[in-house]
């Protein structure tokens, strides 16, 4: 194997390490551990209030560290260093919630919080990585294998865990309840393991000299601002961030809000494992058929086909009801999750200088995860007020009909000359 096959296999090994803690903890069981274990079961419209509100305030700590970070670790070629620091935020916070007894919601979410910042601080500088892993030809690619890695790593994990649960004899484990605490614990080691190839085999390009952390801080500042009027001259960079603003928003609030809305409709939890586990299997091969599908008709025409799919898989969220319905919308969300993540980030590399990526993708993830503030406030909101949690889901479709309009804006050649001029400067 060549250093470059190697470098770009060990950087997708950590999305199959961190994809974990989006499955199993994310989407799957602290959801529903949390209306029935930390929350009080009988109030469930209240518990998706603070579910919402919880990763609201995680992405709003994130999203305010972002750019910052972003500039520090481009000041110091510290990609690398600031990935595991917040991966390791994120284990330990993980493997903390088995400790979490039954009823304590608020230690529950703290740990979650916390949790949630490490594992979306690491994908800050985990995606600004990716620039000096992969050539522009090969970018759709890797982003895609990246995701698919992801969605089998994560799923696999699940899966086990999945089993645990429903047959925790089978294990030595007393009940459902510890299978359940029990899989945080396992999701923390296997984020820590399946992490080690990218500290090994993917090398960091030194841009500066190091510096020291004061330094680090200072410059830090004043390339935030460079940055903000960098954007303010690179319109279409400008453009593709506020689309991507709102339709990945929608994508962000359905992956985290899925299992407790189907638990206030009042699906079985098998149910909603099986729907999962679906949305995992399906969404690797369908990851890679998107970049495929991207050299057919183009990488912002594919995303726009996500954001269609993702559309109609809202509007049909609200009128679910049955147990088949939910499987058929897991099918669609498998076939179209992968692909929109994967080559938004791709984009995005095409239309950014690349010695500024990390400080580039801080204002991507910072856009990210503002917009992952409105999309759980606003389902836990609506769902409060009206009394209604379909009206909630169904308030999503807006942000995808934004961010559709924003897409249709956007020139990807223009960008592209642009970078490159910004780079010849």
């Amino acid at each position: 194997m060549t250093q470059e096959n190697k470098a770009v296999w060990s950087w997708t090994m950590y999305d199959w390490a961190n994809s974990a803690f989006a499955t199993t903890v994310m989407a799957g069981f602290f959801p529903l551990f949390f209306k029935a274990y930390w929350a009080d079961p009988d109030y469930p419209l209240e518990s998706t209030f603070y579910l919402g509100m919880a990763n609201s305030i995680a992405s709003i700590i994130v999203a305010l560290f972002a750019p910052f970070l972003g500039a520090i670790a481009d000041q110091g070629s510290a990609k690398k260093k600031f990935l595991f620091i917040f991966a390791y935020i994120g284990i330990i916070m993980t493997g903390g919630l088995w400790f979490v007894d039954k009823g304590y919601w608020q230690m529950a979410i703290l740990f979650y919080v916390l949790a949630a910042l490490g594992f979306s601080g690491s994908n800050i500088f985990y995606d600004s990585i990716l620039p000096s892993v992969a050539s522009e030809k090969k970018v759709d690619y890797v982003s895609s294998l990246g995701f698919g890695m992801g969605y089998i790593g994560g799923g696999i994990l699940f899966m086990v865990n999945v089993v645990m649960y429903l047959k925790p004899d089978f294990f030595g484990i007393p009940d459902g309840a510890t299978a359940i605490r029990l899989s945080f614990v396992t999701v923390a080691v296997w984020w820590a393991i399946f992490s080690i190839p990218v500290a090994i085999w993917v090398k960091e390009p030194v841009i500066n000299e190091r510096v020291g952390i004061v330094s680090a801080f200072l410059l830090g500042w004043n390339q935030i601002r460079k940055t903000f009027k960098d954007i303010r001259h690179m319109k279409v960079v400008g453009i593709f961030l506020i689309a991507y603003w709102f339709y990945i928003d929608g994508v962000d609030t359905i992956v985290k809000m899925a299992v407790d809305y189907g638990v206030s409709l009042n699906f079985p939890d098998s149910a909603l494992i099986t729907a999962l586990l679906m949305v995992q299997f399906i969404a690797f091969p369908s990851a890679l058929l998107f970049s495929l599908l991207s050299t057919k008709i183009g990488v912002k025409q594919s995303i726009m086909t996500g954001i269609i799919g993702y559309g109609i898989i809202t509007l049909l969220a609200y009128f679910m009801s049955q147990i088949w319905h939910m499987y058929m919308l897991a099918a669609l969300v498998g076939l179209f999750q992968g692909g929109i993540q994967a080559l938004s980030r791709s984009l995005y590399t095409r239309i950014i200088p690349k010695d500024k990526s990390a400080e580039f993708f801080g204002f991507y993830n910072m856009l990210g995860k503002f917009a992952a503030v409105i999309g759980p406030a606003m389902m836990g909101t609506i769902t409060l007020l009206t009394g209604n949690i379909r009206y909630g889901i169904l308030s999503i479709l807006l942000l995808f009909i934004l961010g559709g309009f924003f897409l249709l804006k956007v020139n990807i050649q223009e960008g592209s000359k642009i970078a490159n001029d910004y780079l010849s400067k």
